[in-house]
């Protein structure tokens, strides 16, 4: 049984109970006892995401053990609250550094983010408590260890987290080809949050309307947009060559 993977319904209530890191909970689909309603609610209340699933599903997954009608996934690793990462960066006096993932599912295009994201020295990562890639062992890997040094903030949505760092006074940038503004020719020197779309669709129109500012990676060749991990590769090392030459005049 992999070691992130748990189920039963003690096991999985007892699990939520400790405040666990979860990536999301399978329930089977139909009624069940009192304990499964008792993770339902904790669930929600933790901003966990929960599917319910046919009860195959869960057989094969839990190898045909008793799995009680529930098998959950643990993170690989903690996540961090944002409020407390934005406390420690004003605290530390160093000009806030972020990245916002919206719809970025593919595990691998996280994992690689995230290994430039640690390079970078971005401040966190944050991320959706839906539609997100899972802070998984495969996320781990591929990010070359990097997960284990900078914080990923899941939070219920991303519209609420731009309202808080925006409370901050961090300039939020949104990185999208239907920009007129390119990249290099922003101010990305200061405080700042960049925000990443999914190669499908983009930033969300919610989240796009709340940015202070929209860039565009300006492309020579014919192929009309980037793999969104080399995207976030351009534009984090155009911040470090700002904020770099913002120090050195000041």
């Amino acid at each position: 049984m992999d070691s992130n993977k748990i189920f039963g319904l003690r096991p999985v209530l007892e699990a939520l109970k400790a405040d666990k890191s979860f990536e999301k909970i399978l329930i089977r689909e139909g009624g069940g006892p009192d304990l499964l309603y008792q993770i339902i609610d904790t669930a929600k209340k933790k901003n966990i995401m929960l599917d319910r699933v046919p009860v195959e599903r869960l057989n094969r997954l839990s190898k045909n053990a008793n799995h009680q009608g529930v098998v959950a996934f643990l993170s690989a690793a903690e996540y961090s609250d944002l409020e407390e990462v934005l406390e420690n960066v004003r605290l530390s006096g160093k000009q806030p550094f972020l990245l916002l993932l919206d719809k970025i599912t593919d595990v691998r295009n996280f994992g690689a983010i995230s290994r430039t994201a640690e390079c970078a020295g971005i401040d966190a990562i944050i991320v959706p408590a839906k539609n997100a890639a899972p802070l998984n062992v495969d996320a781990m890997k591929t990010s070359a260890g990097a997960l284990n040094y900078i914080p990923v903030c899941k939070t219920p949505n991303l519209r609420t987290a731009i309202y808080l760092i925006k409370n901050y006074d961090i300039k939020i940038v949104a990185a999208t080809e239907k920009s007129g503004k390119k990249l290099f020719d922003a101010d990305l020197s200061g405080a700042v949050a960049i925000i990443l779309g999914s190669e499908e669709s983009g930033i969300s129109a919610n989240n796009l309307e709340l940015a202070d500012e929209t860039v565009t990676i300006p492309l020579q060749g014919d192929i009309d947009s980037l793999n969104v991990s080399a995207a976030a590769a351009v534009i984090a090392f155009e911040c470090v060559r700002q904020r770099k030459f913002s120090e050195l005049i000041e």
